[in-house]
């Protein structure tokens, strides 16, 4: 599965995007666009190739012999490498995939996880007021072209200042008219008389979404906490065998794991959470390269290529979701619901020979932790300590931009109900086919 991401990431998702470009640009033969698309994705092919390399022949155990020639330290490499059957490599790729997935979920899914909930809480403003303003907008946009306009009457030419004038308002008279038309769509549209009949449902479902994310923040910044406090520190990646302070989720998944398939359901409902919550976050804010904006996500008028960074995004936060886990809940993703036999207490139980405790208090007995199995997702996600220390500072970046967002949507008030819809540089010519999507 995570050679599939690889593919995707690498090979499948440029091409077609630098297909789409070339189809736009150029309307050619077929074969021309392909050779174009598969040029650009040559180079997408050599980082993903760079990264497996840097993976596969970097050594995690150095050798302490001071006599070893430059041969034996090859050949070191290539042993590795037989022995872990590429898995070092695959894993480096994975990680350097998944700190991009998390600056994504930094980006949309803390802001997201605000906005989503808030935004169904207070709702959207009326289609029938926001008609009537825009209807009076209008009417004072066209009585000051009237005015102006007038001073040419007589013969006179208008001013380069009064020029600029008249064609920033025909251009703000174009939008006020797009608006009208899509305002009076969507006040006839059955879709906003449903959603006016399940305002009730949206509120309650806002209200549980706002406190699945503050659970979710809770947990998250406990258990950095736990690693602040208790790891090793920045060059053990802040990696912690145990936990010192528990949350809600570290002790739930656990006694789910032991009734099947109950801790596949909630981390199914976690990672949908996660997409949904995403995917409003893309939807407000747009697809950004820094401060470029580079696409809108609109209902009906996104380019492929929008569509096309949409699904790169998620696939980069689902796999960023993986370490998110595990910081969530790292009891589980270590050592599941395990339990080993303890001898040396007393008094015991009658009929027992010890106490069965759980790996998650292991760290308090050092002779417990070679007993306790380490899940292969866990090793899987720690393989190299400096992108754990790189996902520790990524969760304090996801707590704050959350708090910013919460703050930042709690002071907004009330979205349009064409939020998004129609801007300035937008065209008429989807206008015609309204009906479709409203």
């Amino acid at each position: 599965l995570y050679s599939i991401i690889l593919f995707c990431v690498f090979l499948w998702i440029p091409f077609v995007y630098f297909y789409y470009e070339e189809k736009e640009e150029d309307d050619g033969n077929t074969c021309s666009q392909v050779k174009t698309a598969l040029k650009y994705t040559l180079g997408f092919i050599t980082i993903c190739a760079v990264l497996l390399l840097i993976g596969a022949f970097v050594p995690l155990d150095i050798p302490n012999k001071k006599n070893s020639t430059e041969w034996e330290k090859v050949k070191l490499l290539f042993e590795e490498f037989g022995s872990s059957h590429g898995l070092a490599a695959l894993s480096f790729s994975i990680s350097s995939l998944t700190v991009i997935g998390m600056l994504a979920a930094i980006t949309y899914t803390a802001y997201g996880m605000s906005a989503l909930p808030l935004n169904l809480i207070k709702g959207t403003t009326s289609a029938a007021y926001e008609r009537l303003e825009n209807t009076e907008d209008i009417e004072e946009v066209e009585q000051h072209l009237l005015r102006i306009k007038s001073k040419c009457r007589d013969g006179r030419p208008l001013s380069s200042r009064d020029r600029r004038t008249v064609q920033q308002l025909e251009e703000r008279l174009r939008t006020l008219r797009r608006r009208e038309r899509h305002l009076e769509s969507i006040e006839k549209s059955w879709w906003t008389k449903f959603c006016e009949a399940i305002r009730p449902l949206k509120i309650v479902w806002g209200v549980f979404f706002i406190i699945v994310a503050l659970l979710f923040t809770v947990s998250l910044f406990l258990s950095n906490l736990d690693k602040a406090l208790h790891s090793a520190g920045f060059d053990s990646g802040f990696i912690i065998l145990g936990t010192n302070l528990t949350n809600p989720l570290n002790m739930l998944l656990p006694v789910l794991q032991t009734v099947f398939p109950l801790d596949y359901i909630l981390i199914t409902t976690i990672v949908m959470y996660f997409i949904f919550t995403s995917m409003a976050g893309i939807r407000n804010m747009g697809i950004w390269f820094f401060w470029i904006r580079l696409y809108k996500i609109r209902r009906g008028k996104t380019r492929p290529q929008a569509l096309l960074f949409l699904c790169m995004i998620l696939l980069l936060i689902v796999l960023h979701t993986s370490y998110m886990i595990y910081s969530l809940a790292p009891q589980y993703v270590m050592y599941g619901s395990q339990k080993y036999l303890v001898q040396s207490f007393s008094p015991c139980p009658v009929g027992q020979k010890g106490l069965y405790l759980k790996c998650m208090y292991a760290i308090l007995f050092a002779f417990l932790l070679d007993q306790c199995i380490v899940t292969r997702t866990y090793l899987f996600l720690h393989k190299f300590w400096f992108f754990s220390a790189a996902y520790y500072f990524g969760n304090w970046a996801f707590i704050a931009v959350f708090l910013i967002g919460l703050i930042v949507s709690c002071c907004k008030g009330k979205k349009s109900v064409i939020e998004g819809e129609v801007d300035e540089d937008d065209s008429d010519m989807s206008d015609d086919e309204l009906s479709v999507y409203y």
